[in-house]
């Protein structure tokens, strides 16, 4: 009996020695484990259809590094503090939505970190040249069904909008052939007679004036139809078999015919663009938190009395560009620096 009880004694220490030491090493391997996770960076994708958006935001990103993600390159790093994901979309809601979903879809904690809002960032028809608009919700069909933006976003839009930041009044002429010799803003034209202004609320429609076809880009088309921001002009090689791939759609006498058509309930909406409002669905199909700057490129206050879009639209598209750019640049550096989250 004594030999049993002795045996028993002798086995449940080496049972308990041996779970002590299973267990240990568990800690080790899970420490090991936690130890390789590295968080994952939230970021705000920015995006904006044409290079005349696109580059005041990138001359003030600290780009790390381009990812690509289905053919569309999508430009990593930080505007000031904020950690971000920039890209152009294209003209047209059918690109707007590709691109989008690209970037939702593609892009992730291994390749360029957490999308954690979509901001998009470009000019518009509406009441005042110079003016930013952030509407409170946006239509791709006419009023029948509305996104609506992020509440959050909206909040912060209207902090930066009573700090009443710095506008450009005076039109720049701007770089349309991408020349880049000398700054976009470097030459100034004439002044609008409406001292631009941040108008938060109101409604933005999306139109689309190519029947649901894909307007595609122009290498070297310079900074409406290019392919690439004016700033990184090296990738004529893929942009041509963009362009071969979607030139077919130029043979339709139809397909630019209705571009310059101003829409007749165009009076409703303070905003009417062609990429907005398919963002905005696809990043609530997401469940991302969404908004939409737009600044004004056609409408009153032109001191010149230029035959409003598409005349308009050449000669203020910078002026609305840059003042976009400054009200997205001001939403992105107020808000909360961005979390973290594992992979």
């Amino acid at each position: 009996m004594a030999k049993r009880l002795l045996v028993s004694k002798v086995l449940r220490l080496l049972l308990i020695a041996t779970l002590g030491a299973v267990g240990g090493f568990a800690g080790v391997a899970q420490g090991s484990a936690s130890a390789r996770l590295r968080p994952c960076t939230g970021r705000v994708l920015v995006l904006s259809a044409m290079p005349v958006e696109l580059a005041p935001l990138l001359t003030q990103t600290r780009v790390d590094k381009t990812v690509t993600v289905a053919g569309r390159d999508f430009y990593v790093g930080r505007l000031g503090a904020t950690p971000v994901i920039l890209a152009l979309t294209g003209i047209g809601p059918v690109n707007a939505t590709n691109v989008t979903r690209a970037a939702l879809s593609g892009l992730n904690c291994s390749n360029a970190g957490h999308i954690k809002a979509v901001v998009f960032s470009g000019v518009a028809g509406g009441d005042y040249i110079g003016d930013v608009i952030v509407p409170v919700r946006w239509t791709a069909d006419a009023g029948r069904h509305f996104v609506a933006a992020d509440r959050g976003l909206l909040a912060t839009a209207a902090r930066v909008a009573r700090s009443r930041p710095s506008l450009e009044q005076q039109a720049p002429a701007g770089d349309p052939a991408c020349g880049c010799v000398t700054s976009a803003d470097a030459v100034k034209t004439v002044a609008v007679t409406h001292p631009p202004r941040i108008e938060i609320g109101g409604a933005g429609q999306t139109t689309d004036p190519f029947s649901g076809r894909a307007l595609p880009c122009v290498p070297g088309g310079g900074d409406v139809f290019g392919c690439v921001p004016c700033l990184l002009q090296e990738q004529a090689a893929r942009d041509l078999t963009k362009l071969a791939t979607g030139a077919t759609a130029f043979a339709d006498p139809a397909f630019l015919a209705g571009y310059s058509a101003p829409a007749e309930d165009a009076k409703d909406y303070v905003a009417e663009d062609e990429e907005t409002a398919a963002v905005g669905k696809v990043a609530a199909m997401h469940r991302v938190p969404f908004l939409g700057i737009r600044a004004v490129s056609d409408g009153g206050g032109d001191p010149l009395g230029l035959p409003g879009f598409p005349v308009q639209f050449f000669y203020y598209r910078q002026l609305a560009a840059d003042n976009a750019a400054r009200v997205t640049t001001a939403v992105l550096t107020s808000l909360q620096p961005a979390g973290a989250r594992k992979p």
